[in-house]
């Protein structure tokens, strides 16, 4: 089993030394590894939207779209998203024209428009993230079913709690 931090970079050259393993409890251990997972997404991320050619927070409203459980509305979108509704027609707009998305009112009240990630749309993204599909399974492989049922509830609970954290703190 190798290590991933053992592998070469984007670059060629090695990455950072693993660090000696740290206390479960270590929280400057988990800070410096989400924030680096996070800048690699990220990265991934912009990559992306440069390929579309769209703003980095289209990917992120996409994302939103993607994994809501039914279809959002522009409003739902802007208070998940933190923007104004201004920015999010915007951001709606673009995503339409770029064939992202389709906007439809489906409800008996016609002034409600819901936000629906177009078939094509899905597989320009498949396609584009493979090597992090790849790449997950990967580091999957390293883990017992035991392990992974835990890192995907520190995953939950880390996203419940920051969905708590209100987004600025004076």
């Amino acid at each position: 089993m190798t290590s991933a931090d053992s592998r070469p970079t984007r670059s060629g050259a090695p990455g950072r030394a693993a660090p000696e393993p740290a206390s479960a409890a270590d929280l400057q251990a988990f800070a410096v590894e989400l924030r680096r997972m996070n800048g690699e997404i990220n990265r991934m991320t912009h990559g992306f939207a440069a390929n579309q050619r769209l703003h980095p927070t289209d990917v992120t409203a996409l994302a939103a779209i993607l994994d809501a459980p039914a279809p959002l509305t522009p409003g739902a979108l802007r208070e998940h998203l933190g923007l104004t509704s201004g920015a999010v027609t915007a951001c709606l707009d673009r995503l339409e024209r770029a064939g992202h998305i389709r906007r439809s009112r489906e409800s008996a009240d016609r002034r409600v428009v819901h936000v629906h990630y177009e078939a094509s749309a899905r597989r320009a993204a498949r396609d584009y993230f493979m090597p992090l599909a790849e790449a997950t399974a990967r580091a999957r492989e390293r883990f017992s079913e035991a392990e992974l049922t835990t890192v995907l509830r520190f995953l939950a609970a880390m996203n419940e709690e920051l969905s708590e954290v209100p987004p600025t703190r004076r």
